[in-house]
């Protein structure tokens, strides 16, 4: 006889960053992260805040919800802690919502940051004023059921990445950018490089630039044909 799988399969723990950690990352341009991370990055363009743009930066706590289901996103809320960024897989589920007000209500009153998600939520007005930065693909009225399976904590694939509880998370009015916890260190270093260089080309534009300086180059050398027409 085959057993019914579990309701909810949960992580016992994972790496967590310190607070002083993620604060190095606030206020950072998501544009500026994903230079330092190699160009790549941010989740699905199509993930934007909802309502009024409220940047934020934080760490992941993740939850597979599945279609038309927020049975793990309720016990997410449930092991959520001061800084956490909620984010809920539904594998793109586009024909009811994942949340609402209430529950993301819930997730801020124990400190959640924000919340994620490559699915849909509802309430935007209630949101919105909940002050919470919430970002998802768009919005329905229609709600879930919490049926299960949903796994909390573990990785989930999520706006075309994978995504681990621990890793941080910055969004802005961009999108949503995913720095992985083996990679911090890494990012950071590479941030000073990227702010410098960022910094010292808005001198330059802002000083009466009028061309990109490659390209000069480029222009003149001999890997540019010219044609009549």
């Amino acid at each position: 006889m085959i057993e019914d799988p579990p309701l909810l399969t949960m992580a016992r723990n994972w790496p967590r960053p310190t607070a002083a950690t993620v604060e190095k990352f606030r206020n950072t341009p998501t544009s500026f992260i994903v230079d330092a991370l190699g160009g790549r990055g941010a989740l699905d363009w199509r993930i934007k805040p909802i309502g009024t743009v409220m940047p934020f930066a934080g760490i992941a706590l993740t939850c597979n919800c599945g279609p038309a289901d927020n049975l793990a996103l309720c016990a997410a809320v449930a092991k959520c802690q001061p800084g956490d960024v909620i984010i809920a897989a539904t594998n793109g589920f586009t024909a009811s919502s994942v949340v609402g007000d209430l529950l993301l209500g819930i997730a801020k009153n124990r400190g959640a940051v924000a919340f994620v998600t490559d699915g849909l939520v509802r309430d935007q007005n209630d949101i919105e004023a909940l002050g919470l930065p919430c970002y998802a693909m768009g919005a329905t009225p229609n709600s879930p059921a919490r049926n299960g399976p949903g796994e909390i904590g573990l990785p989930i694939q999520c706006g075309g990445l994978s995504i681990a509880s621990g890793d941080i998370v910055i969004g802005d009015r961009d999108g949503v950018v995913i720095v992985p916890h083996r990679l911090i260190e890494e990012v950071l270093v590479n941030l000073k490089a990227v702010r410098s260089a960022e910094a010292a080309m808005l001198a330059k534009v802002r000083g009466g630039l009028t061309e990109v300086g490659f390209v000069a180059g480029l222009l003149a050398g001999e890997r540019v044909r010219m044609v009549d027409i």
